[in-house]
């Protein structure tokens, strides 16, 4: 019998979550059946979208906590998924789970592709739900054309630094707003052709200053004042991808201008999307971003925080913006 620790949100944040908003429980796990195979967690994903969730109600007080996990198969009764393979599957942050592809549906289970140099973890962030994420994100709602600009909002989180890359192997002038130095000098090494920095001056001019064409697609991770201040530098046929909200996860949303003239006048598309809903060609994803990984067009960057009880520590700095790249936690 294995003894499995999973993490439960137990309280509704009062603007930043706390330790106390979560606690551990155990769970003995029965013996394995036909087609299961009991996996040990390696590495799970930390993410800023589970704080909108417990905004919303989507994750209720007294769930288990959600997420992406990488997982070692240690025990097998299923021949496709072997003993010491690595898997990526949606059973949040716990230490072990018993998994069936068939039984199950919902815990999004495939094998996770090996790339030398990288730890298992890029199959949570590149290789995996961050990856997606901006792949489909991005291309399929912004639709980017060979010389346009691009402005992507977090650009050094999990999501940004690779929407950024993406782009420019697009052929697009790409601008990155983040919230420190270091995070800009990350951005220029990857490539990104101008920075802002949103903690230093005039985010206005700086906007004006890197995007002397305008802006024609942005990828929107923030929301509140920024959105506002890039949706007056976009130009007609404007296309916005909104991925995330994180100006006001801890906080009331900021008052900003009602943007339907601007909608109307520049006839701007705006969308927004949870990327399951490219459940049905996840594969595709995660193999063009391996191709571009390969071809030295793309790097995953990723921020390691350690021990399965300083998981709730570990997503309060995440959402802080203590990160750059993908954030997991390795257990």
């Amino acid at each position: 019998m294995v003894l499995a620790k999973k993490w439960i949100y137990v309280k509704r944040p009062d603007g930043e979550p706390k330790p106390t908003d979560f606690s551990i429980e155990e769970e003995e796990l029965p013996e394995l059946e036909s087609g299961d195979f009991l996996v040990e967690t390696l590495y799970f994903s930390l993410d800023a979208g589970l704080r909108g969730y417990m905004e919303i109600g989507i994750l209720p007080v007294g769930s288990p906590v959600i997420g992406m996990v990488i997982a070692k198969v240690i025990e097998s009764r299923n021949e496709s998924f072997p003993r010491d393979a690595h898997v990526c599957a949606r059973i949040g942050w716990c230490t072990h789970a018993i998994l069936n592809p068939t039984k199950r549906k919902d815990q999004t289970l495939y094998q996770v592709p090996e790339l030398e140099g990288y730890s298992p973890a890029i199959g949570l962030g590149a290789l995996g739900l961050s990856g997606n994420t901006a792949y489909f994100g991005f291309l399929e709602i912004c639709k980017p054309k060979q010389g346009e600009t691009v402005v992507v909002s977090a650009a050094a989180g999990a999501v940004g630094h690779l929407v950024g890359q993406i782009a420019k192997t697009m052929g697009c002038y790409v601008v990155g707003v983040a919230g420190s130095e270091e995070k800009l000098r990350v951005l220029k090494k990857l490539g990104f052709d101008a920075v802002i920095n949103y903690r230093a001056g005039s985010v206005r001019e700086q906007l004006v200053n890197a995007t002397p064409k305008g802006v024609d697609c942005y990828f929107d991770n923030v929301g509140g004042e920024l959105t506002e201040l890039v949706r007056e530098r976009m130009n007609l046929y404007g296309r916005i991808s909104v991925c995330g909200t994180v100006s006001s996860y801890n906080g009331k949303p900021a008052p900003v201008t009602d943007p339907q003239r601007d909608f109307v006048t520049k006839q701007l598309r705006q969308e927004g999307f949870v990327v399951f809903r490219w459940l049905n060609r996840w594969q595709e994803g995660i193999t063009q971003m391996l191709e571009w990984i390969k071809e030295k067009k793309l790097v995953h960057l990723e921020t390691v925080y350690e021990g399965f009880e300083n998981a709730p520590d570990a997503f309060i700095k995440m959402l802080r913006g203590d990160n750059i790249g993908k954030s997991v936690l390795k257990v």
